[in-house]
């Protein structure tokens, strides 16, 4: 999906709003009558999201349908490690560049899952130190998502290590400011990074959340 504006991506709330009803009138709704309402709201937001993507109609529904529960944002965490005036990157299986992170499991607090994935996808063992910024994914990055993303950036000390051949990335390096690779800009994005500079050096640092 090419970088629309936001009136060009109202399609997009409205089916995220629906989807949103249809899953909380799922959730708590008892009457056999009202589920089935329901559940139609919520083919219907999966019927809009086809119709404008492209993607087929089962895949999406899969994608986007397939929740149980009150319907909340997702988590992910984005570790930032510098040597000297570099940040670390790792490199994706398609050749762009991010900063190591990923999806929150259900078995891991903020903390432990920052420092999970910086060793799956790094090698290194590090420290989380502090916190430098949320994000709401939707605001920041492209392309939109079609659920709601809480992206948390935590600055790290390493510990020990290197990287290691994974099937996640094929490498890691560190890079300045001024002299970036291709990003992975679904993930992070030049002014992410350049906000992550500015956090780190900044004693008084107030932590921004959007």
């Amino acid at each position: 999906m090419n970088i629309q504006s936001k009136e060009s991506l109202a399609w997009l709330d409205w089916a995220k709003e629906l989807q949103f009803i249809a899953q909380v009138g799922l959730t708590y709704s008892k009457d056999p009558f009202d589920l089935e309402r329901f559940q139609r709201i919520r083919e219907i937001s999966a019927e809009i999201m086809n119709r404008y993507t492209g993607l087929p109609y089962e895949q999406v529904y899969d994608l986007f349908c397939s929740e149980t529960g009150f319907q909340t944002p997702k988590l992910d965490t984005r570790a930032v490690i510098f040597e000297g005036d570099k940040i670390l990157l790792v490199e994706e299986r398609d050749g762009t560049w991010s900063l190591p992170g990923g999806w929150v499991d259900v078995n891991q607090t903020l903390k432990t899952n920052t420092e999970k994935e910086v060793f799956e996808e790094a090698g290194l063992e590090v420290e989380v130190v502090r916190l430098l910024a949320l994000q709401d994914r939707n605001l920041h990055n492209r392309p939109p998502y079609a659920y709601n993303v809480c992206k948390a950036f935590f600055l790290c000390r390493v510990k020990q290590g290197s990287f290691r051949p994974n099937t996640e990335t094929l490498g890691s390096a560190y890079f300045a400011l001024n002299e970036l690779p291709l990003l992975s800009e679904d993930k992070v994005t030049r002014e992410q990074i350049a906000l992550c500079f500015e956090a780190a050096k900044s004693e008084n640092w107030v932590v921004p959340f959007d």
